[in-house]
């Protein structure tokens, strides 16, 4: 892979991020195409004896008066326990997901790419484009470049016998101009631009820090 500078080194190739922009490519050939309580017990009476004198029978002796109970302390009601506070409820916030943006811009700068060097433009195909999207999406949730298996399934497409992707990022959304340029300024970039193939799509996604990632996928 060679690597190739643009307006004082902002875009290095193969996967390699640059402080704006930062772009990386792949090709495939086919061979075939978480209570208390409390109690009280009252005295006993007082027992009454007599002397040896004789009693006075005028005199009646009277029983000491029975000393009356004391009424027993009452405990005051306990109040209930209070009911624990229920905790504070949580509210989980989806994290946000990359948006798909939907737009031909790519392909035309492409087409006037190939155009301006006597090569034929590239038609756009659904089934790239799923492919474009689907890669754009996985950049874009790792935030970084990379390239998996993309050519290999551009080549499912049965739109031809070579295949090859071009994928970057710019760190202000999307830029398709600013991208194309940075492509066209990297010869294996551009070598798939302008390369043997007549069909082409391309997929922008926006992840939740702004970043724009793009795929194109040719076939």
């Amino acid at each position: 892979m060679r690597l190739a500078s643009w307006f004082g080194g902002l875009l290095i190739a193969v996967a390699v991020a640059t402080s704006v922009g930062a772009i990386s490519l792949a090709r495939q050939h086919s061979d075939s195409a978480q209570t208390l309580t409390a109690s009280r017990q009252p005295a006993a009476g007082a027992a009454i004896t007599t002397s040896d004198r004789a009693q006075d029978p005028a005199r009646k002796l009277q029983p000491p008066p029975t000393p009356s109970p004391s009424p027993s302390p009452t405990a005051a009601p306990t109040a209930p326990p209070a009911a624990p506070a229920a905790p504070p409820r949580v509210t989980t916030r989806a994290p946000s997901r990359p948006a798909l943006v939907i737009n031909a811009t790519q392909q035309s700068l492409i087409n006037q790419d190939r155009a301006a060097r006597g090569l034929g433009p590239l038609t756009w195909s659904s089934c790239l484009y799923n492919v474009a999207v689907s890669n754009a999406k996985r950049i874009a949730a790792q935030g970084y470049l990379s390239h998996t298996n993309g050519p290999q399934v551009d080549l499912g497409c049965g739109l031809g016998h070579q295949a090859g992707e071009n994928v970057g990022d710019w760190s202000l959304g999307i830029n398709d101009r600013q991208l194309n340029t940075m492509f066209m300024n990297s010869a294996d970039h551009r070598a798939n631009i302008l390369g043997p193939y007549n069909y082409v799509a391309t997929a922008w996604v926006v992840a939740s820090n702004g970043y724009g990632f793009i795929a194109v996928e040719f076939s």
